[in-house]
């Protein structure tokens, strides 16, 4: 067994931080699930990242392209600038991060403002890439048993 320092840029180890994530056990939060996925496209652990996007996501992502970007990759750091916290349920929440990573085009620094849901004590991230095809409504994607203008429309928009 390997040992190193975990990639999201916390200065824990790799088995002590996001490694045990990556083995299966949830995140306790929305930041901590957001420094897992980083870390698991740096690693190119492809079935994490899928599996904590929003369950109705899932079948649509982009499974090749995904790992593509993963291996194709130089990751060359994480910073997290905030995460909000919302109460009420399903609990949501934002994560305010940046990026940064080398590939054949040169060096790259992507910010963004993540929306993340919690349901049945797992954090999911909601995939701004992936459509939640809901209308205002219908029942919210998430399982969360609210209607969609009720619950993740209300972080995410509608």
């Amino acid at each position: 067994m390997s040992v190193s320092v975990c990639p999201c840029g916390s200065g824990n180890l790799l088995d002590a931080c996001c490694g045990h994530y990556h083995a299966g056990h949830p995140a306790p939060d929305a930041q901590t699930l957001m420094r897992s996925r980083y870390s698991a496209y740096v690693l190119g652990l492809i079935d994490y990242l899928v599996d904590t996007t929003l369950t109705v996501q899932q079948p649509r992502l982009d499974r090749p392209a995904i790992a593509a970007w993963s291996a194709q990759s130089t990751w060359l750091g994480l910073e997290v600038e905030s995460a909000e916290v919302f109460g009420g349920q399903p609990e949501h929440a934002f994560v305010t991060f940046t990026a940064r990573w080398h590939d054949l085009e040169g060096e790259h620094s992507h910010r963004e403002r993540s929306a993340f849901v919690q349901h049945d004590g797992r954090w999911y991230f909601i995939d701004p890439t992936v459509g939640l095809k809901a209308s205002r409504n219908d029942a919210c994607p998430c399982a969360s048993g609210q209607k969609y203008k009720k619950c993740c429309a209300s972080y995410i928009g509608s």
